[in-house]
């Protein structure tokens, strides 16, 4: 019986260990029974066989198939894409809970490993794995099934445009800055869909509040943008961050900078904007009946938003990957991006909710005009060559 976490890494581990032991026992023959009945080349069975045993020859093995690490389908896939964006939001999540935790006197994750419960995430992706997929009766199945899938979708095609440095992108775009507002502008969508499909009014009092949350912040966060372009007239977050080499925007356009950064909050559903979930008030909102993966899909899929809208500030205002020379320029990006997410993070730990009314004012009343003065800044600092 396992009794621990450790027990079951353990456990986990010898698996592993045995599945790679025994794989070329299975795969081998099956290999040269294919070679017959499908016509493979017995040279390209050889070259596979002859990689399972030699690292340099597997790697070009498989820069030959199109897959090595300059290929398209590893920066999508791996770095900078999915997998990278993935292990940077599980460390976000388990950061999170040890910053809250630490800021109220707290403890935080421990146990999940021997510091600082630093495999919590591991522990919780295995348990979320081991729950049921429960769907309600009442339930719209199909819709009820697409809302996380369509919740991780938007996430992952996010990625697709924000560079990491100067040669670490996935493609490039005229229009950079623009894609990724475009998609994020469906996530309320997905929310209602996930609500309404979900038949539970705690459920759908929460995808309502996210509409409502829509229309209070989307406008501002577009405008407070605009400063940006009206100072370098460009699209293209490349040029942005080039333009940012002697001084980065969040000096002229500091207005801007704590505007977008309001409504990244309220967009992330974060603290003091967290309306659309709201446990004390309505449960969970929106992801209330969801359970296991289910779970686990829309969570993925709200971190690597986090993660991306994170990342744009960083571009936008901090200077990217713009710093002196002894560091990398992906480093420089990554630490500044650590620092943005503490700065999301932390009112979390700080703040109380607000109400439905106190946001759409704050939204109407307040940003869109400072957004409008911050737009009327951009333009005579711009005809002044500020920058």
């Amino acid at each position: 019986m396992i009794e621990t976490f450790e027990e079951f890494v353990k456990r986990i581990l010898a698996l592993l260990f045995w599945f790679i032991l025994l794989s070329p026992l299975i795969i081998f023959p099956i290999l040269f029974l294919l070679v017959p009945i499908f016509g493979i080349d017995v040279t390209t069975v050889n070259e596979i066989l002859t990689a399972s045993i030699d690292p340099i020859k597997a790697l070009k093995l498989v820069e030959e198939l199109g897959l090595g690490p300059s290929s398209t389908f590893f920066k999508v896939v791996a770095f900078p894409g999915f997998t990278f964006a993935a292990l940077v939001a599980t460390i976000t999540i388990l950061y999170e809970r040890k910053l809250i935790a630490k800021t109220q006197l707290r403890v935080g994750p421990l146990y999940a490993g021997r510091f600082e419960g630093f495999l919590q995430p591991i522990a919780d992706l295995f348990k979320l794995l081991g729950k049921e997929l429960i769907v309600p009766e009442k339930a719209d199945k199909a819709f009820f099934w697409a809302a996380p899938i369509l919740s991780l979708a938007l996430g992952a095609s996010l990625l697709a445009v924000i560079p990491l440095s100067p040669t670490i992108y996935i493609a490039r775009s005229d229009f950079s800055l623009l894609i990724p507002f475009a998609i994020i502008g469906f996530s309320p969508l997905v929310v209602l869909i996930a609500a309404w499909a979900s038949s539970n009014k705690f459920a759908f009092i929460g995808g309502l509040r996210a509409l409502h949350q829509l229309a209070a912040y989307e406008i501002p966060m577009l405008i407070s943008i605009l400063g940006v372009v009206v100072l370098t007239g460009s699209f293209d977050l490349m040029e942005i961050v080039e333009a940012q080499k002697n001084m980065w925007f969040i000096i002229p356009q500091f207005l801007g900078a704590i505007i977008f950064y309001i409504t990244i909050l309220s967009e992330l559903e974060r603290v003091p904007f967290d309306l659309p979930e709201a446990e004390t008030e309505i449960v969970s909102g929106w992801l209330t009946e969801y359970t296991g993966m289910h779970f686990g899909l829309l969570q993925l899929g709200v971190y690597i938003k986090f993660y991306v809208l994170a990342l744009l500030f960083t571009l936008l205002f901090l200077g990217g990957w713009n710093g002196p020379a002894f560091l990398p320029p992906v480093v420089w990006l990554l630490t500044k991006l650590f620092f943005v997410i503490s700065l999301i993070i932390f009112p979390r730990a700080v703040l109380p909710r607000l109400r439905l009314d106190q946001l759409i004012r704050i939204g109407w009343a307040w940003l869109i005009a400072l957004s409008f003065i911050n737009l009327f800044i951009a333009v005579i600092e711009s005809s002044l060559g500020v920058i």
